[in-house]
């Protein structure tokens, strides 16, 4: 199989234009490619613009250029035509399975040779949306994590017919434009780090039902304690860390006997009915008045500060 270069990518098509697919837009245009967005929905180029004007101050602080490049972004009614003068696509329809195999469809004939298609899917396998399409083998997942024009993290993971040239290739463009993508090395439903994600979270769910703690301190104990940690390395290296001079094999000696004891405790709640009220109460209380859009402000407010001082600290660390 012969693919394009991924350091030669000039226009991308970006396929649905909601919050994730309109970031992607962001980003990519932050890095001086072309993008060709279509979607379905009435007045999406509006839509995405106005998302890429709220974005831009804060790409320019993480240094993109003063103003998007407005030649380097079009839009298209039909997705056929988006993708046949792109270099690669990234497909982030809605999260659902029959939807995202009819908008396949309807590029067998217009995916351009050596073009690799990404599917910004959150858990959905990619060996269920590939079987049966023209150039399956270049079908792979590159699931960000939101939004993606702040957040670095890229999942890459092909299916059963992928060719491990397309899951090489789309790791090469994803690292060279500004992220930090990741290889899984076999499909999961919902990847990699969604997974952590909810394990952590079924606890939080039982601890918040069974009264340890309310929302507000649970959200509170991980933003103000191992989340700060995590933003700077994995939990891996946090315990190898705390391991001391043994490192993680002292921490397993020491600690191992009572992790042991604690995942045993660990609850496996049902999201049911006076569940869910708890955790919506609760979050509301959390958010103290402030709206879903002020509170999307400040977390990406307080993002890009955090990913200046990073890089700031990495690049003097060399």
């Amino acid at each position: 199989m012969q693919l394009r270069k991924p350091d030669a990518v000039e226009n991308v098509a970006v396929l649905g234009a909601g919050t994730i697919g309109a970031s992607w837009a962001a980003h990519f245009l932050a890095h001086g490619i072309g993008v060709r967005v279509w979607d379905p929905a009435e007045g999406f180029e509006a839509k995405v613009r106005e998302f890429i004007a709220r974005a831009w101050p804060s790409l320019k602080r993480l240094g993109a250029p003063a103003q998007p490049d407005e030649a380097k972004i079009s839009f298209f009614a039909d997705p056929a035509e988006a993708v046949s003068a792109c270099d690669f696509v990234q497909e982030s329809g809605p999260e659902n399975k029959e939807i995202k195999i009819a908008l396949y469809e309807r590029l067998d004939d217009a995916l351009p040779e050596g073009v690799v298609l990404a599917s910004s899917s959150s858990g959905l396998l990619i060996s269920e949306l590939q079987a049966g399409r023209v150039g399956a083998e270049r079908y792979v997942i590159g699931h960000p994590f939101n939004p993606p024009h702040l957040i670095p993290l890229v999942e890459v993971v092909g299916g059963r017919v992928s060719d491990p040239a397309a899951v090489d290739w789309a790791l090469a463009f994803y690292n060279g434009c500004g992220k930090k993508a990741v290889r899984i090395n076999r499909e999961v439903p919902g990847h990699l780090a969604n997974r952590l994600q909810v394990a952590l979270w079924r606890e939080v769910v039982h601890l918040v039902d069974t009264g340890v703690a309310s929302v507000e301190d649970v959200d509170t104990a991980i933003a103000f304690g191992p989340g700060l940690r995590w933003s700077l390395m994995g939990p891996n290296l946090i315990l190898h860390l705390a391991g001391g001079e043994g490192g993680m094999r002292h921490f397993l000696d020491h600690l191992g006997p009572s992790i042991e004891a604690w995942w045993a405790d660990l609850g496996t709640p049902a999201l049911d009915e006076a569940v869910g009220r708890k955790l919506i109460e609760g979050t509301e209380a959390a958010a103290k008045g402030r709206s879903i859009a002020q509170l999307a402000e400040e977390r990406d407010r307080l993002l890009v500060g955090l990913l200046e001082m990073l890089a700031r600290e990495r690049g003097a660390g060399g």
